[in-house]
C-alpha cells in the first residue's frame, strides 16, 4: 500500500480535514499571514500590507491592486489565494484581484462582479466558495455573488440578503456557515448555511446598529464584528462575539483601542483576530488591534499598517 504524504497547503484545503480542525483547535496548521488590501490614504492606494504570523512582521506587497481603491470586499482561499473585490477607484469597479499564497502574485480575475459594487462584505468558505455580499452598486443592494474555487465561476444567489444594505461585513465559520452583519444602519446578522446557501437571519442581531465595522473569524468557535459608524453618527469601539454553533451573542469586556470605522478584518483562526485601519470623525488610523482567541484579550501591534489607512480589505492564509 502507498501512503500518500500531504503538504501543509493540501491538508488545509482538504474539507474533510478542516471539519477536523474546526473541532479540534488544538491540531490547527499554524496559519501564515493576514493581508490589509486597498484603501484610502488621503488618495486611493493600491497597497497591500502583509502581517506575518505568529510574529506579526508587516512587508508590503511588491505588486500591489490592480488599481487604487477603497472599499474592496476581501475574500479568502486559505492556502491558495487571497481576493479583493470591487471598490471605489474613482468610480465604483466591479474589479476582483487574486492573490496567489505561493508568491502574493497578483491576476485580475476575467469575470469580475456582477456589477460596479463598494463597501460589500466578504465571505469564504476555503477551499469551496467565497461571497460578495449587499454593498453599493449606485444604490444600495441585496446581491449576494458567489466564486467557486479553484474555478472562480460566479454565480449569484437567489436568495440575497434579507435587506438592501452598504457597508456590512463578513465573518465566516468555514465549512458551515457564512454571515453578513450590520450595514448602513442596521443590527441585522444573516446566515448562509454551507454548502446550500440558503439564507436565515438570526433572532439576536448586533448590540448597536452599525456601518462598516470589521468581520474577524475564529473558524469552529466564534465569530467577531469590532466598530462601525452608528446612526447617530457615533464612532463606536464595541466588539460583539457570536458563538458557534449556538450563534449566541457577547459582548467583550474590551473593545478596540480607538473607536472607528472602516476597519479591515483579518484572522488566524485558533489564535489571534486583527482589526486594521481605519477612521473617525477627524482622524484616520494605521492601528492593527490584536484579539488572542484563547482569552478575548486586546494588544496593539507595534508596528502598524504602512500608512494611515481608511476602508482596506482584509484576507487572510490561515489554517481552515
Amino acid at each position: 500500500m502507498t501512503i500518500k504524504s500531504l503538504s501543509s497547503s493540501s491538508l488545509t484545503n482538504n474539507v474533510f480535514y478542516r471539519s477536523l480542525l474546526a473541532g479540534n483547535a488544538r491540531y490547527r496548521i499554524p496559519g501564515v499571514a493576514g493581508y490589509v488590501a486597498g484603501g484610502r490614504e488621503g488618495s486611493n492606494v493600491s497597497t497591500v500590507n502583509k502581517f506575518a504570523f505568529p510574529s506579526d512582521s508587516r512587508t508590503t506587497l511588491g505588486t500591489g491592486l490592480s488599481s487604487g481603491r477603497y472599499g474592496p470586499a476581501g475574500m479568502s482561499n486559505s492556502g491558495v489565494a487571497g481576493y479583493a473585490a470591487g471598490g471605489t477607484s474613482g468610480s465604483r469597479v466591479a474589479t476582483v484581484d487574486k492573490f496567489a499564497f505561493l508568491d502574493d502574485s497578483r491576476t485580475t480575475l476575467g469575470t469580475g462582479l456582477s456589477s460596479v459594487n463598494t463597501f460589500a462584505a466578504g465571505i469564504s468558505n476555503s477551499g469551496v466558495a467565497g461571497y460578495v455580499a449587499g454593498g453599493d452598486i449606485g444604490s444600495v443592494t441585496n446581491r449576494v455573488d458567489k466564486f467557486a474555487f479553484p474555478s472562480d465561476s460566479k454565480s449569484t444567489l437567489a436568495t440575497g440578503l434579507s435587506s438592501s444594505r452598504s457597508g456590512p461585513t463578513g465573518m465566516s465559520n468555514s465549512g458551515v456557515a457564512g454571515y453578513a452583519a450590520g450595514g448602513q444602519y442596521y443590527a441585522t446578522v444573516d446566515k448562509f448555511a454551507f454548502p446550500s446557501d440558503s439564507r436565515t437571519t438570526l433572532a439576536t442581531g448586533l448590540s448597536n446598529a452599525t456601518y462598516l465595522p470589521a468581520g474577524i473569524s475564529n473558524s469552529g468557535v466564534a465569530g467577531y464584528v469590532a466598530g462601525g459608524l452608528t446612526s447617530g453618527s457615533t464612532y463606536i469601539s464595541t466588539v460583539d462575539k457570536f458563538a458557534f454553533p449556538s450563534d449566541s451573542r457577547s459582548t467583550l469586556g474590551t473593545g478596540l483601542s480607538v473607536s472607528r470605522a472602516g476597519i479591515a478584518g483579518t484572522s488566524d483562526s485558533g489564535v489571534a483576530g486583527y482589526a486594521a485601519g481605519g477612521l473617525d470623525s477627524s482622524s484616520s488610523f494605521d492601528t492593527v488591534d490584536k484579539f488572542a482567541f484563547s482569552t478575548d484579550s486586546r494588544s496593539t501591534l507595534t508596528t502598524g499598517l504602512s500608512a494611515d489607512r481608511k476602508y482596506p480589505a482584509g484576507f487572510q492564509n490561515e489554517s481552515v
